[in-house]
């Protein structure tokens, strides 16, 4: 009888051990199924080391890159592969933030039920290529970012990074021309903000500052802080906040900066998204960063104004005013057609709300309604010194359109004017956009 019950007990031991085995194995198999079908080894998905199979598609359904037998294919058309590059990716994977790197096991149509579908499966991006092209075309060979985003489902239509070159031929890495050309700048750069940072200031100030909308402002085209001379572009007299937004003064903009004080700008920065690393369907961004000025000093008047040593990416500044235009609220944003991301609640509705307004007046104010003919624009600019003696060109904002949705970012680097060049390249591309 000892020995029956002592073989039972073995036995039991034995079975639940094997339970146990095969409970771990499926929950490695749910976590890393796809990560070992995926190993570069596997002659099924890779051939010399690039992913071989699938096909990636633009929302309209227009092929953008596609992978067959070992044979790697881009779209037939030159434009279409220069302008959606950075966002489909090369085979070589050295756009590594690319769909045909960021979504392989999309690509590899693995499956934890069927394995590996043969002939691979199909990613449908966001991206529409019409958009992309319009985009390309209006760089006219400056180097950028450009992104369009549909602020109500966070679906990214347009992005255009440049220098960009065509995938089927390559280019010369030797050539200052093509300097980061594997670097998507609309996700995987920071740059200067200049007065698009403003909008940050402007947040804290209406959320910390009592008196912002009954205190006037007065610009005489300079103010010395702590001995040192903080310019404007022009001189404004007595002005609103609204004034002073529309005609983007650096001295009201200081005043503010040296009220809410460093701490206070930076810790809005942060809130708002443009010191962390984003997420775009697992596709991480680049970080920007806002560092800290001595109160009561120019350093921090800069801060405040968006220079100093700030740093933020076009994405953080796309998401920022999506914010602004969507009640506060930011829909993260999503390279995928028809995959919606999460939200993030950044402003208060009302905060929003003000600062809305606040765009809208810019456009009407100071950048010409004409320039943006039937387009329902709230808009920032920013003209960035780079400390080289140029400046970058931004233009952010949104269209206040139930049938449009759209946000936008431009940045042209060394483009000076932020109205002229980015803000007309902006209504180049929403222009496209409206009219589909």
């Amino acid at each position: 009888m000892k020995k029956i019950t002592h073989r039972a007990y073995s036995a039991l031991i034995i079975a639940t051990c094997v339970m146990l085995g095969l409970l771990f194995y499926t929950l490695r198999f749910s976590r890393d199924g796809a990560d070992w079908a995926l190993f570069t080894a596997n002659k099924t998905v890779y051939e010399n080391g690039m992913i071989s199979v699938g096909t990636v598609k633009d929302r309209n359904g227009l092929t953008l890159a596609h992978a067959q037998d070992g044979i790697f294919y881009y779209s037939d058309d030159y434009a279409t592969r220069v302008s959606s590059l950075h966002a489909v990716g090369d085979y070589e994977g050295n756009i590594g933030t690319g769909a045909l790197s960021a979504f392989r096991a999309k690509l590899s149509g693995y499956s934890h039920v069927f394995g590996m579908r043969d002939g691979g499966g199909t990613v449908t991006l966001s991206v529409d290529a019409e958009l992309n092209n319009a985009a390309y075309r209006a760089l006219a060979g400056r180097n950028g970012a450009v992104m369009l985003m549909d602020y109500k489902t966070g679906e990214i239509l347009c992005m255009v990074s440049t220098p960009s070159f065509d995938p089927n031929v390559g280019f010369d890495s030797a050539s200052a021309a093509f300097d980061g050309a594997y670097i998507n700048r609309t996700i995987s750069s920071t740059y200067v903000p200049g007065s698009v940072f403003k909008l940050i200031t402007l947040a804290a100030a209406i959320e910390r500052i009592p008196d912002l909308y009954t205190r006037s402002f007065y610009c005489d085209g300079s103010v010395t802080i702590s001995g040192s001379a903080v310019t404007c572009a022009g001189v404004h007299g007595s002005q609103s906040i609204e004034q002073a937004l529309a005609n983007s003064c650096n001295c009201a903009f200081a005043e503010l900066s040296l009220e809410l004080g460093s701490e206070k700008i930076i810790e809005y920065a942060e809130n708002l998204g443009l010191c962390e690393a984003l997420s775009i369907n697992g596709i991480s961004t680049k970080a920007g960063s806002v560092e800290a000025a001595v109160e009561g000093s120019a350093e921090l008047a800069w801060t405040g104004i968006g220079q100093h040593k700030s740093l933020v990416s076009p994405y953080a500044m796309l998401r920022f005013v999506s914010a602004v235009a969507n009640g506060g609220t930011a829909r993260e944003g999503s390279l995928l057609e028809g995959e919606r991301s999460g939200t993030a609640r950044l402003l208060s509705a009302d905060t929003a709300g003000k600062i809305a307004l606040m765009m809208a007046y810019n456009v009407t104010s100071s950048y010409g309604e004409n320039n943006f003919p039937g387009l329902n624009l709230r808009a920032k600019t920013g003209t960035a010194e780079t400390g080289d003696g140029t400046s970058h060109s931004w233009f952010v904002g949104f269209l206040d359109d139930r049938e449009h949705p759209y946000a936008f970012v431009v940045v042209i680097e060394h483009g000076g004017s932020g109205l002229s060049t980015a803000g007309s390249l902006a209504n180049t591309l929403l222009q496209a956009a409206v009219s589909k």
